[in-house]
């Protein structure tokens, strides 16, 4: 399956021709659509390309294993499909080399269905343990209409990973994705994840990164219909050199839809990097959207490098909510002198600041087991930093 769309589409406003959007970054599933990046390139010019292990310009073999766990309740279906199967690269094109390159690559793709109108009674798990070695990978969550689920995707152990993450949330249907990630300290993951939401559907993505050498996720939102809602959380903790990038965008295509981006970072450590670029577009002629991100990045040494991008086109002028907000900084010593001022050590202050800062989006997870699992990892980040 090849696709491709590279010509900017075009309205005028009685101004002439005036591309659509900057921000919507042509999409192909072939390769060769997209030329090896040279780091200048604005989609690239904050990873650093060496330490990708080849993945932006692949000309090996894939050799990676996984050992893949999945716990589905009763009425979910779980397969192991080919290339050929129709489902497959329809939430969205890939919107860079690499993905481009995984979708090219991949041999058997995993497909978890919700049928329509099922509650699922617990939630779905989809545990993977890397192995070592380059793999490519491909996994599509369909939740039908009326349907709800939770999705909670772990990912551990080491390896070279890339590949697409596509969710079609049907009509009326409500899903929570929660990613996390705790690669090991050498681990590469490069992925695109793809949702597609319906009217009157609910769509909301909780991420948490903290393990890897490097973490590159996109995640990506449009819509099929009135009334969509779509909120995505996230929750990044880069220690020494790590580097952790989130590259969303939100894809207003469609009258009355939402969307909500919270993102928080924090880092400690020497040369450790984040990135987060926040895109929205609020399509030509659509009415009543509303939109607003936000990002925050707490750097808590100072050998830090955080890098903040919102990003908001408006071709509309019936808009009922847009906005967007970025800041990065160190503790707030007026904070952490009113604590100690009250008799609590200076590293447990810190620790209460921090874990405070993080809760609004831990508290997006609906299981307390697992909210109590990040605040751990955050902790022990932590510690390991003071």
């Amino acid at each position: 399956m090849t696709t491709t769309n590279t010509e900017p589409k075009a309205h005028s406003h009685g101004l002439g021709q005036i591309p659509v959007s900057k921000l919507d970054t042509h999409g192909s599933h072939d390769v060769s659509d997209f030329p090896v990046p040279g780091g200048r390139e604005e989609e690239w010019r904050f990873t650093p390309l060496r330490r990708l292990k080849g993945l932006h310009d692949w000309k090996g073999e894939a050799d990676g294993t996984d050992e893949v766990t999945i716990d589905a309740p009763e009425g979910v279906t779980v397969e192991q499909v080919g290339r050929d199967d129709e489902r497959l690269g329809t939430a969205g094109l890939p919107v860079d080399r690499v993905i481009a390159q995984a979708y090219s690559s991949f041999e058997q793709a995993t497909v978890v269905t919700v049928p329509r109108a099922l509650v699922a009674d617990k939630a779905i798990t989809i545990d993977r343990k890397g192995l070592g070695g380059t793999a490519f990978e491909q996994l599509v969550i369909d939740v039908q209409p009326l349907a709800e689920a939770t999705v909670i995707i772990t990912n551990t152990g080491t390896g070279v990973r890339a590949g697409s993450l596509d969710v079609h949330v049907g009509e009326g249907a409500k899903l929570t994705l929660v990613s996390l990630q705790e690669w090991d300290t050498d681990a590469v993951e490069v992925s695109q994840h793809n949702a597609r939401v319906a009217k009157d559907a609910s769509f909301k993505s909780v991420v948490i990164t903290l393990g890897g050498d490097l973490v590159r996720l996109s995640p990506r939102v449009s819509y099929t219909g009135r009334g969509g809602n779509a909120e995505l959380y996230g929750l990044y903790f880069a220690g020494d050199g790590q580097h952790h990038e989130h590259r969303s965008l939100i894809d207003h295509n469609l009258s009355n839809t939402r969307s909500r981006v919270d993102y928080k970072g924090a880092l400690s450590g020497a040369g450790a990097h984040t990135v987060w670029i926040g895109d929205v577009i609020i399509g030509e002629g659509t009415e009543g959207t509303d939109s607003y991100e936000n990002n925050r990045n707490l750097q808590l040494t100072d050998d830090t490098r955080v890098d903040s991008v919102p990003n908001l086109e408006i071709f509309t002028g019936e808009v009922q909510g847009a906005g967007h907000a970025s800041a990065s900084g160190r503790l707030d010593d007026i904070h952490l002198f009113y604590l100690c001022s009250r008799g609590i050590p200076e590293e447990e202050a810190r620790r209460l600041i921090i874990r405070g800062y993080f809760l609004d989006i831990v508290n997006r997870i609906d299981d307390q087991d697992l909210r109590d699992h990040v605040m751990e990892k955050v902790e022990r980040k932590l510690a390991a930093h003071e």
